[in-house]
């Protein structure tokens, strides 16, 4: 493991790209901080990132709890130092978080979707003062394919995706030259071991079958971190569709 980073974000960990983005930040010397909706997991991922060497502290916190986000935000500074790496992938598999397709998503549908992108505005701007300051940090954020590709299906999601693309790609040309560097995963598939993952899996006679249409997050939490590292490009798409 590097030298200690000091500390990483993990926002909508699970055990999907999340607990990989967590390994692989560790395995960079962070010590990593999680946060999802739900603590009923929690130990099992701290004592995963442990066996790897790696220090890391879960939180409680729903996104949307605006004022809960930000305290975890704050905790994880004081405990371990300033925040230098921040990775944001909420999901959700519940059906309020299903998509509503673009003919019949109305301005309801819409602001609800987008209640996942304002937190990831929000934490970028706790944590981007004192990375500026530094001259070193950075952000990655997890987006869909419909982000870049039209899918009608998808539509009050399809533009989340759009919003939090254009965000993390906007943020890169700003910070361009502060040291600082935000970026986007494009993501166009099935995340292996993710909870979306488990669902389809389960119901193929809904989904329809699973093979091929997958991929493995400790190969995206890889390239997010080259990313991050060589800092040649904005984004990158990873998709099953070619």
């Amino acid at each position: 493991m590097s030298e200690s980073r000091g500390a990483a974000l993990v926002v909508g960990v699970g055990p999907g790209l999340g607990m990989s983005v967590a390994h692989r930040l560790g395995r960079e010397g962070y010590t990593v901080a999680l946060v999802s909706r739900s603590g009923a997991r929690h130990a099992g991922y701290v004592s995963s990132l442990a066996a790897a060497g790696v220090k890391a502290e879960a939180f409680a916190a729903d996104v949307r709890d605006h004022d809960r986000l930000l305290t975890v935000v704050d905790t994880v500074a004081e405990r371990y130092g300033p925040v230098g790496m921040v990775y944001y992938g909420p999901g959700s598999t519940d059906p309020e978080s299903h998509p509503v397709p673009i003919l019949q998503a109305g301005p309801g549908d819409v602001r609800r979707a987008m209640e996942w992108a304002y937190p990831a505005v929000e934490v970028a701007q706790r944590v981007l003062p004192g990375m500026v300051e530094r001259g070193a940090g950075g952000l990655l954020f997890a987006t869909g394919l419909s982000a870049v590709m039209p899918m009608p299906a998808l539509g009050n999601l399809a533009i989340l995706s759009s919003a939090l693309r254009t965000y993390a790609v906007t943020l890169n040309a700003a910070l361009a030259e502060t040291g600082v560097y935000a970026g986007c995963l494009v993501i166009g598939g099935v995340i292996e071991r993710g909870d979306i993952h488990e669902m389809v899996s389960a119901q193929p006679e809904r989904y329809g079958p699973v093979a091929g249409m997958t991929l493995d997050p400790d190969v995206l939490a890889d390239a997010a971190w080259e990313m991050y590292a060589t800092r040649d490009r904005a984004e990158a798409t990873f998709s099953v569709f070619g």
